[in-house]
């Protein structure tokens, strides 16, 4: 397989580099390197398998001379910083709507059928407290990142019906593991480095939702890709099982090794504007397909805890 791959310098896009190219897949990954490190996939530079393309997808013409000959493209790239919508209301369009189409177009163009893309739950928003489905309905983001992801969905269905394509759709839990560089595990280190006898914590600390570990995503978006044969294919990724705030605080401070750690909490339910507190995929569908979460969501949490203290 010849696979094309935006964001592949990012956290699970590199993820998914290091899978593909371990199955022997011929792998391009492109990233115009603006929160993607390349130190994450610098292991693969000398592979003749692995061929690396800085540069933005913003750029439509450079993006439609360099995804020629490809099999499939899998769209990683995105903003990865959820809370910068509240400052930046222009970002989640541009690396959410304009560059998936920019993606879309250049394949169209260079007819590739193909496309991955990593979506996200927030596209749900508010939701009952239940586990829910892909078929869950009206879907009404309350963040720019989750509207951006969703407009990233409308176009991608949308050249499926106009142009013959094929999608697979994945709506991920929080993503968390080695290379992780944001999210609520890297705050907190990052905050008790600085003081370790206090830890801000944004909200009451009762948001609960499902972590993933990253291994597992990428697991879990092959096996759709290569077990189910719609023109669109859209999966839940989750587990059965979620992790509050205050619990992924605990077991940093229990990693970190620190004793009597004050939690001072900024109140209210929600961390930030276009914060979901709650949150539970059915991840029934997918893992009809064989595809099953092995870690529990604090064993996700915790893994990941431990991973990135062992490389900071």
């Amino acid at each position: 397989m010849k696979a094309f791959l935006t964001g592949g310098a990012g956290f699970i896009g590199s993820h998914l580099v290091d899978k593909l190219i371990s199955r022997g897949d011929d792998v391009t990954a492109y990233d115009n390197l603006t929160s993607g490190k390349k130190q994450f996939f610098e292991h693969h530079l000398k592979n003749d398998k692995f061929t690396f393309i800085k540069a933005d997808l913003l750029d439509l013409s450079q993006l439609k001379k360099e995804i020629k000959d490809f099999d499939v493209v899998f769209h990683i790239a995105a903003n990865p910083f959820v809370r910068l919508g509240e400052k930046q209301t222009r970002l989640d369009l541009e690396q959410g709507a304009i560059v998936t189409y920019n993606v879309l177009e250049a394949m169209r163009v260079n007819d590739i059928k193909k496309i991955v893309f990593s979506s996200s739950s927030v596209v749900y928003a508010e939701t009952p407290p239940l586990a829910i489905p892909e078929t869950y309905g009206p879907t009404l983001p309350i963040s720019f990142y989750g509207a951006g992801k969703l407009a990233a969905e409308g176009l991608i269905s949308a050249f499926c019906g106009t142009f013959d394509f094929q999608a697979w759709i994945y709506r991920f839990a929080n993503v968390v593991g080695i290379r992780g560089t944001h999210g609520v595990i890297v705050d907190f280190i990052d905050k008790l480095k600085k003081n370790p006898k206090e830890l801000e914590i944004l909200g009451d600390g009762n948001q609960q939702k499902t972590y993933l570990y990253v291994s597992e995503v990428i697991d879990g978006m092959l096996q759709g890709y290569e077990h189910s044969t719609d023109q669109i294919n859209l999966f839940n990724l989750g587990c059965d099982s979620d992790t509050t705030v205050t619990r992924i605080a605990e077991m940093v401070v229990e990693e970190m090794g620190l004793k009597d750690v004050e939690f001072k909490y900024t109140g209210g339910k929600r961390g930030w504007p276009g914060d979901v507190p709650r949150f539970q995929l059915d991840a029934s569908k997918i893992n009809k397909l064989g595809w099953k979460a092995k870690y529990t969501s604090d064993e996700a949490v915790r893994k990941a805890i431990r991973e990135i203290l062992d490389n900071s």
